[in-house]
């Protein structure tokens, strides 16, 4: 069992990394949060090819959620105002919704503030899939 709970995100990405930045300074969450090319994915139980493919949340008990109810399940434990969109995110129909939304940002990070071409995913990536 962790000590915290881990947000796992691509380090490479500069969508992704202006997205922890807004995380670190807006929302108070317990985790720590990790670019997976610096974390011990076999120790968290994830592959590469996961984390490769969505952001990751990993709670204390080391069960995996990825996509949206990843971000779903950082804003429950920042407390406060967040766990509201991150309970409601978490409800279908809304999960279905928030995953649509999360896929088509992710297939579209590199055009995003803050992306640039090294934020493409490789083509037959499909985000968001295999959801935890």
């Amino acid at each position: 069992m962790a000590a915290r709970p881990v947000l796992l995100y691509d380090g490479d990405c500069g969508f992704c990394t202006a997205s922890v930045r807004f995380i670190d300074r807006w929302i108070p969450t317990s985790a720590r949060i990790v670019p997976y090319q610096r974390a011990d994915l076999a120790a968290l139980g994830v592959t590469a090819a996961r984390a490769r493919r969505e952001v990751l949340w990993v709670d204390r008990a080391g069960r995996v959620s990825g996509a949206a109810q990843a971000v779903a399940r950082l804003l429950t434990d920042a407390g406060g105002l967040w766990r509201v969109p991150g309970l409601v995110l978490r409800v279908p129909p809304i999960r279905w919704i928030a995953l649509g939304v999360y896929r088509f940002v992710s297939a579209h990070r590199d055009r995003m503030p803050g992306g640039t071409p090294a934020c493409a995913l490789p083509p037959g990536r499909a985000p968001g899939t295999g959801e935890g």
